[in-house]
């Protein structure tokens, strides 16, 4: 009996590897639902796992090893699906009233919406951590009486903007009607993902601070992902996708979230 009880962690540890490997990730919660065991337990397995080099932890749960930990400065992704991130960028200036906040992150996708709003939407506020939107205010002619609110904290020279407790503290302090996001990756069970922590950290805050978040994707991010989890895509409140497979549409719409494709 000793020896069954000692080969049980094993064989569990066995099982979640492989669900890893073939959901893409795991959370604490599930492997709890779904193997009848205690957080404790999932976490100290998840930990054994890491050490063994087979799984990568995130917040509250696991994602394969070779996830990309690679991240591309902000001019290089600039120039990647311009096409798809335009439309979408065309989308989300239909979304916004006049008169309205939003967040705008660090993403290329939401740059190209900021620009497309302040060349047309009157009297929006931005709230944006990303240095070339506070640029496109000093270089706009006529920024058609939008206004800006610039979220300071730990310069990243890598992706030009800001993070950390003193961007996130400023996060805290605003409740906005929107916020335009975007990520690098989402996992087949619903989970966005970003490559640094810190970037998905204000991520997250401010999807929970916006009355109304909005992620735009293209469909790249359905095939690739990061290892810092920012949130399930049911805590949004529409996703709007570019040349997303129909699969994927299907999935985010099972989720329970509201799906616009451009």
């Amino acid at each position: 009996m000793t020896e069954k009880r000692a080969d049980l962690p094993e064989q569990r540890q066995q099982r979640i590897a492989m669900l890893v490997r073939e959901a893409g990730s795991v959370t604490v919660a599930g492997l709890e639902k779904d193997l009848g065991i205690s957080a404790a337990t999932a976490r100290r397995d998840l930990a054994v796992l890491e050490r063994r080099g087979k799984v990568k932890r995130t917040h509250g749960g696991a994602v394969p090893p070779g996830l990309t930990q690679h991240e591309d400065s902000f001019q290089q992704r600039l120039g990647e699906a311009v096409e798809q991130k335009k439309r979408l960028a065309r989308a989300a200036a239909t979304l916004l009233d006049a008169d309205e906040t939003v967040f705008i992150d660090s993403s290329t996708t939401a740059y190209y919406a900021a620009r497309r709003i302040l060349a047309g939407t009157s009297n929006v506020t931005f709230l944006t951590n990303l240095v070339p939107v506070m640029d496109l205010f000093s270089t706009a002619a006529d920024p058609s009486g939008a206004d800006m609110v610039g979220l300071g904290g730990i310069f990243r020279a890598l992706t030009l903007s800001f993070v950390g407790p003193c961007t996130i503290h400023t996060i805290e302090s605003y409740l906005a009607d929107r916020a335009f996001i975007s990520v690098k990756g989402i996992t087949p069970d619903g989970y966005l993902t970003d490559i640094n922590p810190l970037e998905a950290e204000v991520k997250r805050e401010m999807i929970r601070h916006a009355e109304r978040p909005v992620l735009l994707v293209d469909g790249r991010k359905f095939r690739q992902r990061g290892f810092s989890v920012i949130a399930h895509v049911s805590e949004v409140s529409l996703v709007v996708t570019a040349d997303a497979g129909r699969a994927h549409v299907e999935a985010l719409v099972g989720s329970g979230v509201d799906v616009q494709s451009v």
